[in-house]
């Protein structure tokens, strides 16, 4: 490096990109070609779900299971 101490790398974020921009501009653009290569059409991406509370703790018959795992009964895998 002809005796610059610093890193190689080393940029200027007023004069220059950052290595995060560049890394995300690679990403976006593997991930268009990743697209293309498998057929995928460039549309929106609908998610469905729905969140609801199913309950806390075991049921009744996984309770019952993991007693009989944490006592060391019954024969497991077998």
């Amino acid at each position: 490096m002809l005796g610059y101490g610093g890193h190689f790398s080393t940029k200027s974020r007023r004069y220059s990109t950052t290595l995060t921009a560049l890394r995300q501009a690679r990403a976006d653009h593997r991930a268009e070609q990743q697209r293309a290569s498998l057929g995928l059409v460039d549309g929106p991406t609908v998610t469905v779900g729905q969140w609801r509370y199913a309950g806390r703790g075991y049921s009744p018959a996984a309770a019952l299971l993991a007693a009989s795992v944490r006592e060391g009964g019954g024969l497991h895998g077998a």
